[in-house]
């Protein structure tokens, strides 16, 4: 059933990306839904695994690569029209695969080695998803201005956070040493 979930993020990817990058290709409501949805499907998968007792460190890379995926695709159709700058999304591929290869080769773990400040970014990464999708419904005409800030805002905090995070994880590997 979790895995269920993370497919249906999945299958989510490609129509919010392009749905981001032109903004004629859904309605706005139902381009807000699909992102909810996402953000539903990316709770509970987790959740359901563990309640279940079926999670896995398969599982658990299924999940975080759809993650990576949806957000860095559709902050990377947010900087194709100038909403984000585009150096996020690209941050997000470093940090990601930086998560990857230093999980399973650096540190020989058989699972991803999550740290405090990836979590959190990973998390955050959906805000200026929610922000720049909310500008384009109709009803939020007249904030349309300030969540265009507020989204141009969140991606700059995030690509301070994700550089900490790689700057952190980089440096991870030493900390042990110190402590020896």
């Amino acid at each position: 059933m979790a895995n269920l979930l993370t497919t249906v993020r999945l299958l989510l990817v490609v129509p919010v990306s392009w749905a981001f990058a032109d903004p004629q290709l859904l309605k706005p409501e139902l381009l807000m839904g699909f992102i909810f949805i996402a953000i539903a499907t990316d709770y509970f998968d987790g959740k359901i695994a563990r309640a279940t007792h079926t999670e896995s460190a398969r599982g658990m890379l299924f999940d975080h690569g759809t993650d990576f995926l949806f957000v860095s695709s559709a902050l990377a159709a947010m900087a194709s029209v100038g909403a984000i700058h585009p150096l996020l999304p690209f941050l997000i591929i470093i940090a990601f695969s930086q998560y990857v290869l230093d999980s399973y080769f650096l540190f020989r773990q058989k699972q991803l080695r999550m740290s405090f400040l990836g979590r959190w970014n990973g998390i955050f990464y959906f805000a200026p998803l929610l922000c720049f999708s909310a500008t384009r419904l109709e009803f939020m005409a007249a904030l349309t201005s300030s969540l265009q800030e507020v989204t141009e805002l969140l991606g700059r905090v995030l690509i301070l956070s994700t550089m900490a995070s790689i700057i952190d994880r980089g440096l991870a590997p030493f900390y042990g040493l110190s402590q020896k």
